[in-house]
């Protein structure tokens, strides 16, 4: 199984999320992995995915969740697919304390 997360280059973390647009909430749902055995962070949006709506609908919601400025959260890669690497400028060991702190059960590595 791979992380669902990696430290960027640049400072901050690259979290990999699976985004779900049209859903009936904004939600972080935790840690799912494919059957290629790729593990990301599993979210939904209400927002469609259309001109890039659900995109800043995920940042939003990541940076909430993640209680950051809005501005620190960028989708960087996937814009147009579901499965997409996110951005985040902060400490991972941060980054990943918020997430546990939602009952994810992460830990840092």
């Amino acid at each position: 199984m791979s992380d669902f997360f990696r430290a960027a280059k640049s400072g901050g973390i690259d979290l990999f999320v699976r985004l779900t647009p049209k859903s009936s909430r904004d939600a972080v749902d935790g840690i799912e992995q494919t059957a290629d055995g790729r593990s990301h962070l599993a979210a939904r949006v209400r927002a469609v995915p259309e001109k890039g709506a659900a995109n800043t609908a995920l940042e939003r919601l990541l940076a909430d969740v993640l209680s950051l400025p809005t501005r620190s959260v960028t989708v960087v890669a996937g814009g147009t697919s579901r499965l997409k690497t996110v951005h985040v400028d902060g400490h991972a060991d941060a980054v990943l304390q918020a997430l546990s702190s939602l009952g994810m059960g992460l830990k840092s590595g």
